[in-house]
């Protein structure tokens, strides 16, 4: 009865963790061992890709067969077991699990011990792949604040706040004992990187040790919080998560030259302390719950910072299977960066099957994907101000008010205007349907003689042949397609129309157009109108008084001037055109060109396009008679004050352009949805050519009592309202993952592990948190206070944990070996930017300029096509790139190999922990780039300007690198080696110092 009882509690046991054993006798120790501890790490970790039904690599790990027989596993000797070797993670990772953490030290000594021990198997056991999870885990169990532990008075007295309380009792219950506190010179190079990223210079660490207040620490970190350096430093954190880039990616990588004003917005939000919960909003939805901001349009550049496919959507119609597929990814591309960023959650595991480990479906799944399915990745226009936002939506909201009374006016005529009418617009719209796709022509328009001055006058005339009478004249700026200059070309910057008799515009002039007071917005190739009734004259001259810039110089050019006569007719097709100067140059440019009837944009020919304009004037005749002499005056009132709005808008601010995630209206194959969602479709195995049941939008079911589909939103349309709905899931106070997620980045970020230290992943197969109390005391503390990062950081960075030393201590770690216990600082390498930024403030070089496109440290060839990065053929000394890293034009596919060497991020990743490798390359890297040597020429000559002996130079240099002087053994080790070699090479020796490269 007893062993049938045991047998009978070990098979629960087994099940518990997820595995079922079959074994009918007592197992022995070893075979307890794995069902207890190795069975459930092996169904955790690696049965998503080797069960029977995937057996990836041929490999199923459901039984000890496949071990076996390839010979993955040595009984009695872990060490030569290939398993253990697959498993133990070489510079910082590990060959399986592929693509995820490492085990943790406990799983991997787990398996060696069952190995070492003989590897026992017990018979007819099998590992089964885990069900949908259930919420019976940490991360998804609902957030309370616990209580502070309690602590004797000795230990209570090392707490500076209360995270110390937490982690102090965790160090109790082990058996660990804190270092002391770090000595002035560290905790003040360590405050600077690790809040701006970059060093204090000698004299501020000279007042930081000589300051006897007791407040000089807290108050060295307020005062670097206050510094923009700081929303400089963390931005880059943020922007590693969000895997940002400033190309495309994927085969071609071209350019995408307006994805700088996202990065921008994170640096700003970090400077202005923005609260977290409107930081997520606005970067989900912002642009639906703040449109009339420059932050809520900006923001969205979260939904498109990653890779994007641009064969596969510029080149391949949504169709095609390949466009499909494209487009399929790019939606789980955004759905993984939303639910790795905000709530550590790996939902794109289950696009092929349901969750092998945590409470996500496939439905799930498909139905976040449906909160996108409207959006693409383009271009898109914001506001560089929230008062020309709300200048620009008033004015709208304005013009649109006027143009719905003057259509009720039209209305009212329509209703009187009988078979006339009906006729004319019969005509019209037969006439507007005769497309002429055959208009591409590279006739540009009329171009200017080039100045070197933007004021200086130019003008283009047309003759009439004589007076006429006028009732409009149209204009519009020229389209070139020669290297990308796009609309608006030469579009002058002031302008005036006039209209004379006399061709030298001298005597009897009429101004039609008057911008020549302040500058004007670039109207792109929009149609430009301007009423002209009234005016008879023979000649109609344009007038540039404010040129518009080139390159490096200034010209006039205008696509096309078209004049209607009372009658409705364009007067000026083919008409005599002169001017002060021109460039002819043809088929492109020539004097002709502004009358040929031709401009882009055209749909129809122009001689269909003139009988089109003739019906309408006759039609516009016909409603006149229609009109009551009220409506009438009613009309011009409104057109009036229509004409009027529109020149407000004209004369606001263009806008700026941000690569976003948004409604895309373009056409070709890229066509984009036009803000009706796509439909999302359950796709079996993740194939979108097996499409299964339509699901709508939604999240996954990890807060208890709230609805996770939105079946109130429709399946066709209401695309803001799912992102909405998103944003507001996401930042609930019942979220469990949003505030521990948030808390926990920025822990590791200070203290160099995350108290979960699989920062992306908060599910089962990730790593579960050392302190779980501290955690929810921060989220807590966190979302209920302001939800202020500068506050966070506050308590981090004031707290003893923080401010201890990076001594080792043996006995320490014999206990805890790698720090997760926070009994010493952990000493931290400098990231790839802080060493960038060090070497170029250490060489009196750096640009401290902030904000704008990034500079490009390469020289780039091929850029219409397959662009390729060539970094060798930079400069270094070109003083664009002399700005902070954060600045730097990121590439995808070919990253830059200083930064990569010194473990840059890649940017095609979701980047949540950096690796932190030591090679020799980063010292070969550090002794030899070009940019290196170069600025270490300038650090010399910086150094020799400042001191005049070569001992007080190279002293010099080392406080400034190290933030220390150095030994009288390491000064004259370090003049001897300039003696020989040349102060350069010894100031390239002190970049290199690892106390130059490392935080203690």
């Amino acid at each position: 009865m007893r062993d049938c009882i045991q047998a009978i509690l070990i098979l629960l046991l087994a099940v518990a963790c997820g595995a079922t054993a079959k074994a009918e006798s007592k197992p022995s120790a070893n075979e307890q061992h794995f069902q207890e501890q190795v069975a459930p790490i092996l169904a955790r970790r690696c049965l998503s890709c080797h069960s029977a039904a995937e057996a990836k690599g041929d490999i199923s790990l459901e039984t000890f067969q496949h071990l076996d027989e390839n010979g993955f596993v040595e009984p009695g000797d872990a060490d030569g077991s290939y398993l253990v070797e697959l498993l133990t993670p070489n510079l910082g990772k590990a060959a399986m699990p592929k693509n995820a953490d490492p085990l943790s030290e406990e799983d991997l000594a787990a398996v060696k011990q069952w190995i070492d021990d003989g590897a026992h198997w017990p018979a007819e056991f099998r590992i089964e792949e885990p069900q949908v999870a259930d919420l019976d885990f940490w991360s998804l169990k609902p957030l309370a604040r616990p209580e502070l532990p309690k602590l004797m008075p000795e230990e209570a007295a090392w707490c500076r706040n209360e995270v110390d309380y937490f982690i102090r009792a965790k160090q109790k219950e082990l058996g660990l004992a804190p270092a002391p506190e770090a000595d002035k010179r560290v905790l003040i190079r360590r405050l600077y990187y690790d809040l701006t990223s970059l060093p204090p210079s000698p004299e501020e660490i000279e007042a930081f040790v000589a300051d006897e207040d007791p407040q000089a620490y807290e108050k060295l970190v307020d005062k670097l919080l206050a510094s923009e350096r700081y929303g400089e430093r963390w931005a880059r954190h943020w922007l590693d998560v969000v895997h940002y880039g400033d190309t495309h990616g994927y085969d071609k990588d071209q350019l995408r030259p307006n994805a700088w004003p996202y990065r921008d917005y994170v640096i700003r939000a970090f400077n202005e302390d923005k609260p977290y919960a409107r930081f997520v909003q606005e970067q989900v939805a912002g642009d639906v719950l703040w449109p009339d901001t420059t932050d809520g349009v900006v923001a969205t550049g979260f939904i498109a910072a990653g890779p994007w496919d641009f064969i596969g959507h510029a080149e391949v119609p949504e169709t095609k299977i390949d466009g499909m597929v494209a487009r399929s990814l790019d939606r789980d591309d955004m759905v993984g960066s939303t639910m790795s960023t905000f709530v550590s959650m790996t939902a794109q595991c289950a696009r092929c099957h349901n969750h092998k480990f945590d409470p996500i479906t496939q439905e799930d799944y498909f139905s976040l994907q449906a909160v996108f399915a409207a959006l693409d990745r383009t271009d898109r226009p914001y506001e560089k101000s929230d008062g020309v936002a709300k200048q620009r939506a008033a004015l709208t909201a304005k013009q649109e008010t006027l143009e719905a009374e003057l259509a009720k006016l039209d209305a009212a005529a329509k209703e009187r205007g009988g078979e006339e009418l009906q006729r004319l617009d019969g005509l019209i719209a037969q006439l507007q349907a005769q497309k002429d796709t055959k208009l591409d022509r590279a006739a540009f328009g009329y171009h200017s003689g080039i100045e070197s001055n933007p004021d200086v006058e130019k003008w283009v005339q047309i003759d009439l042949g004589g007076p006429t009478s006028l009732s409009e004249i149209i204009y519009v700026a020229c389209h070139d397609n020669f290297a990308g200059i796009g609309a608006g070309f030469g579009f002058p910057v002031r302008y005036k129309i006039e209209a004379s008799n006399d061709p030298a515009f001298e005597n009897d002039v009429q101004t039609i157009v008057d911008h020549t007071k302040a500058d004007v917005a670039n109207p792109g190739v929009e149609l430009q109108r301007a009423a002209a009734d009234g005016v008879t004259a023979r000649y109609v001259r344009f007038t540039a008084t404010k040129l518009s810039l080139r390159q490096a110089d200034y010209i006039f050019a205008l696509g096309e001037l078209m004049v209607y006569s009372a009658d409705g007719v364009n007067v000026a097709v083919r008409a005599p055109v002169t001017s002060l100067d021109s460039i002819e140059a043809l088929p492109r440019w020539s004097r002709a060109n502004l009358v040929d009837g031709y401009y882009y944009g055209l749909t129809v020919d122009p001689a269909v396009n003139d009988k089109i304009l003739q019906h309408q004037a006759q039609r516009t005749k016909l409603l006149d008679t229609l009109l009551t002499a009220e409506q009438k005056q009613q009309s011009q009132q409104l057109e009036t004050e229509a004409a009027n709005t529109a020149q407000e808008l004209a004369a606001l601010p263009a806008p700026g352009m941000v690569y976003a995630g948004t409604v895309h209206y373009g056409d070709g194959n890229f066509r984009g949805t036009h803000g009706v969602p796509r439909e999302i479709h359950v796709l079996s195995r993740g194939e979108v050519t097996q499409p299964l049941a339509q699901v709508g939008p939604g999240t996954v079911p990890i807060i208890e009592g709230v609805d996770h589909r939105w079946e109130e939103l429709p399946l066709d349309g209401e695309e803001g309202r799912r992102r909405v709905k998103l944003a507001e899931w996401l930042v609930r106070e019942d979220n469990p993952l949003t505030w521990r997620s948030i808390v926990n980045r920025v822990w590791l970020y200070h203290m160099g592990r995350g108290i979960v230290d699989s920062p992306n992943d908060f599910g089962r197969m990730g790593q579960p948190p050392t302190h779980p109390e501290l955690l929810d005391w921060l989220a807590v503390e966190f979302r209920d206070n302001g939800q202020s990062f500068k506050q966070m950081h506050r308590l981090i960075c004031n707290s003893a944990a923080y401010r201890q030393s990076s001594r080792h201590d043996e006995a320490m770690a014999e206990i805890d070996g790698s720090n997760a216990y926070y009994w010493r600082a952990n000493r931290q390498k400098l990231s790839a930017e802080s060493v960038r930024d060090t070497v170029l403030v250490l060489a009196g070089k750096m640009n401290f300029a902030m904000y704008g496109p990034g500079f490009q440290d390469f020289v780039i060839e091929n850029p219409a096509h397959s662009p390729h990065y060539q970094y060798h053929k930079h400069n270094p000394d070109d003083p664009a790139s002399h700005r902070r890293s954060i600045y730097r034009f990121l590439v995808r596919s070919q990253q830059q190999p200083f930064m990569q060497t010194l473990d840059c991020a890649d940017p095609s990743q979701s980047i949540a922990k950096r690796d932190k490798t030591l090679t020799s390359l980063q010292a070969l890297t550090m002794m030899n780039n070009q940019f290196t040597v170069r600025m270490a020429e300038h650090f010399a000559s910086r150094l020799q300007s400042e001191r005049e002996t070569l001992p007080e130079q190279i002293a010099r240099g080392f406080y400034l690198a190290t933030g220390r002087e150095p030994s009288e053994v390491e000064r004259q080790a370090l003049v001897d080696y300039a003696g020989a070699h040349g102060l350069p090479n010894a100031c390239r020796v002190i970049m290199n110092l690892n106390e130059s490269m490392f935080l203690d």
